[in-house]
């Protein structure tokens, strides 16, 4: 396996689809692969990819940091899925949006927009938030799943308010630091040379190391619900090892089975795209895991060319990070995942 693996995506290196990769595969609950290669700078000079390379994770942040923090807060009886967001945040409960919950944020079926460009209004933080409040919803809540944004936004806002605490200290504290993930967390300050490059910055008038790669958590100064996060593969390790082991990590009980659990069930069965809370469900629409992983499989991808996706029938996970934005945003990322797992499927 590893030699294909290798060869494969040498391939997508030269064809300039992703400058490298880490990728790390467990199989039994024994990782069978890990490895480095291409670069994780090709501009304005070329740096080879390496183990311990720090990678803006972008929307796996919604499920490594608010998914997460989410269930904490749901196993010490502080929230529950069908709280509606104004409960917690008044000013959310205006046009049309007063019924819309946690359960909905988490499987974008709130009828939120997908997206808004808010940095290019050069919003700051509290703009941001306060425009979310008063936005008006595209579509009803419960008719169909669009992958929201603004949603993610407003989740961390909620662990905020419930927690009393900073975000990114909440999940310092209750998550990264019992997990033994020391190179996780939100604007990190490692030196330049240990970051993959992502895309060029006119704003900065360099490529982006360190600097979050989503314009709107840029925007958030580098802090958000749905992107922002950095980490390496050694950490997501550590996070996915938790996550197979029902909430437990080296004797302690991060998060509960039962939350866990919950959270990878289809909640989305009307749509053809399958969401679990948080998590994407493998399901009739192109799944990033490709074909060979079973129905069962949940994970989550992100925009900088990352995805973590999980067999449980079979106790296969695969970390992939990449850095592919560094050339851009071309799509041939949606056609290297789903190859990828069905290679490393076809020998587990």
């Amino acid at each position: 396996m590893r030699e294909k693996v290798l060869q494969f995506l040498q391939k997508e290196i030269d064809l300039e689809h992703i400058p490298g990769a880490v990728i790390s595969v467990s199989y039994g609950g024994k990782t069978v692969m890990e490895e480095a290669i291409g670069y994780r700078s090709v501009y304005p000079n070329k740096l080879p990819m390496s183990l311990d390379t720090v990678f803006d994770l972008a929307s796996l942040t919604k499920i490594v940091a608010t998914l997460p923090s989410i269930l904490k807060l749901i196993d010490n009886g502080e929230i529950r899925l069908d709280d509606p967001i104004s409960h917690f945040l008044p000013k959310f409960g205006q046009n049309g949006k007063e019924k819309i919950t946690i359960r909905h944020l988490l499987t974008h079926t709130s009828g939120l927009p997908a997206h808004k460009s808010y940095y290019a209004e050069n919003f700051s933080r509290n703009k941001i938030i306060e425009t979310i409040f008063a936005e008006e919803l595209d579509h009803s809540p419960d008719q169909k799943v669009v992958y929201s944004d603004l949603g993610l936004i407003m989740l961390y806002k909620v662990i905020e308010k419930v927690t009393t605490q900073p975000f990114e200290q909440f999940t310092e504290e209750q998550l990264f630091k019992p997990l033994n993930m020391l190179c996780c967390g939100y604007n990190p300050s490692f030196s330049r040379e240990r970051y993959a490059a992502t895309e060029y910055s006119e704003k900065l008038n360099e490529y982006k190391c360190g600097v979050v790669h989503d314009e709107n958590t840029e925007a958030m100064g580098g802090i958000s619900g749905h992107a922002g996060l950095f980490s390496t593969i050694k950490d997501l390790q550590n996070y996915a090892k938790m996550i197979e082991n029902g909430g437990e990590f080296e004797g302690k009980q991060i998060l509960s089975n039962v939350a866990l659990a919950l959270s990878k069930q289809n909640h989305t069965p009307f749509d053809t795209e399958y969401r679990g809370l948080g998590w994407v469900v493998k399901g009739q629409k192109l799944p990033a895991c490709g074909d060979l992983f079973s129905s069962r499989s949940y994970g989550h991808t992100g925009f900088t060319g990352t995805s973590i996706w999980f067999d449980p029938d079979i106790d296969l996970h695969v970390i992939l990070l990449t850095n592919r934005v560094h050339y851009g945003r071309q799509p041939h990322i949606l056609r290297l995942r789903p190859r990828l797992h069905n290679i490393i499927r076809s020998y587990c």
